[in-house]
């Protein structure tokens, strides 16, 4: 991977290239791009930027009047594109036009934000998350008539439905089964590889996850806020890129199939010193080798758990894998080795320092991750700061306790819908505020309720089954 932006001018002649590629994340957090000739990138380039971006066109950012954007491209991102030969990939920050330097609701600027603030303070966070994601083989959309009705279907070769006997993957049988089982392999395979060598990824694992129709899970190496944001864009891009390569539909939806587990992003989270010590280890723990200071981050996220869920699981579909019986997490609670726990403490060995961290269960993969993990390190730090207790430890099944028996366990409830999120996120956001500024929460909480509220209005087809004969 290229260090300096003499590096990228020497990749685009070695390779020659012809073309670059601009990338960057708009407010909900998905990721736009332009193309342009590799003869305008100079050196000069990498301090002025491109003035190309209309930024009145790009959702959360700007209105039509003052629409002139620069991207900023960042030398350390450049990277080759296998599926598009002479064409380099370059991430980029967003800046205001005419020189009024760096756009505030730019989620890369968010992030950027945060780690300065925490290493003002001393401190340092590593971030891992763990994305799943749907492959099918195609899906049927009917939305062109919603007066007359929508409907969807899936084809996936591995399902019940599609393939009912030449190893399909039964509902909830899909956790780690061998080939010829797993029918996607070689295509995770596939997507894993390119991470690696054109992306400088460091994988961990990929693996076939619990759900049927082919839904997978790629792991890659914790690393500091913004980069691992960098790489959870750049991870989706690529699968989707090698998807579309062997005619598949790779999703991030968070539940795309009625009866079968959803797609999430557990975020593994830890606070360390800016010496190199990790501030959530404590080998005299005898429950889980954890600190003072990592009971008060639990404490901080667990506290922030309701406001939070506006950013970690930001859409209206987000609430449809938050249900019990599903592996996702619904209540308030933190344990060790608990997967109905929303926090977990992995705890699969003993004495391991640099191992000690939270597993944080609630996100999905539809977040905007410079958002997510800014918003995550501002609730651990705001746990720190005021020292705030997360309580006892559930080492029950909380999806089998009674209401009572969670009342005196001190467990809430996440929020049910998209709307009741957004609610907590406005009624709890001054621990946000050292970051994240006031514009960029109301704009995201703007387009979340507009986003909520087109849902509202269309009838779904299984109302139409229980209610078409009132």
């Amino acid at each position: 991977m290229p260090k300096s932006a003499e590096d990228v001018l020497k990749l685009i002649k070695e390779n020659n290239l012809g073309w670059v590629d601009l990338q960057f994340t708009d407010l909900p957090g998905r990721l736009h791009h332009i193309t342009i000739p590799s003869t305008d990138v100079e050196l000069e380039s990498f301090k002025s930027g491109f003035g190309k971006l209309d930024g009145s066109s790009i959702r959360g950012f700007t209105e039509i009047f003052e629409s002139d954007m620069v991207l900023m491209p960042l030398a350390e991102t450049a990277s080759l594109i296998p599926w598009s030969p002479g064409v380099m990939r370059i991430l980029t920050d967003v800046y205001w036009g005419g020189g009024k330097g760096r756009f505030e609701r730019d989620p890369r600027g968010v992030a950027n934000t945060a780690e300065k603030f925490q290493q003002d303070r001393g401190y340092k966070s590593f971030f891992g998350p763990e994305l799943e994601f749907f492959l099918f083989d195609k899906v049927d959309l009917d939305v062109a008539t919603p007066q007359s009705g929508t409907g969807y279907k899936v084809h996936a070769r591995e399902s019940p439905w599609d393939n009912s006997g030449s190893f399909m993957i039964r509902y909830k049988e899909g956790y780690y089964p061998a080939p010829p089982v797993d029918k996607l392999m070689d295509v995770r395979v596939e997507i894993v590889d390119t991470l690696v060598k054109y992306f400088g990824f460091t994988i961990e694992a990929t693996h076939h996850e619990v759900a049927t129709a082919g839904q997978g899970e790629i792991d890659f190496r914790f690393s500091t806020l913004t980069d691992t944001a960098d790489k959870v864009q750049t991870l989706k891009y690529v699968t989707k890129n090698i998807a579309a390569k062997h005619g598949l539909t790779a999703t991030f939806m968070p539940k795309p199939i009625y009866g079968d587990n959803g797609t999430g992003m557990h975020t593994h989270f830890s606070l360390w010193s800016n010496e190199g010590k990790n501030l959530m280890f404590d080998p005299n723990d005898e429950y889980a080798e954890i600190s003072q200071i990592g009971r008060y981050v639990i404490g901080g996220i667990l506290h922030h758990a309701r406001a939070l869920s506006a950013i970690a699981s930001p859409s209206v579909n987000s609430y449809r894998r938050l249900v019990p019986g599903f592996e996702a997490p619904v209540y308030t609670a933190w344990s060790k080795g608990n997967r109905s726990a929303i926090i977990r403490v992995p705890s699969y060995f003993r004495g391991i320092e640099k191992a000690k961290r939270i597993e944080y269960r609630a996100p999905d993969p539809s977040c905007n991750p410079y958002l997510l993990f800014s918003a995550v390190l501002m609730a651990a730090m705001d746990g720190v700061n005021r020292k705030i207790d997360p309580g006892n430890p559930v080492d029950e099944n909380i999806y089998h306790l009674t209401p009572e028996k969670r009342r005196e366990k001190g467990i809430r409830e996440l929020p049910r819908s998209l709307d009741e999120a957004l609610d907590e996120l406005e009624s709890d956001k001054e621990f946000l505020k050292p970051v994240f500024s006031n514009s960029i929460i109301d704009t995201y909480i703007d387009l979340k309720r507009q986003e909520a509220k087109t849902m509202q209005m269309y009838p779904h087809p299984m109302e139409l089954y229980y209610y078409l004969d009132s």
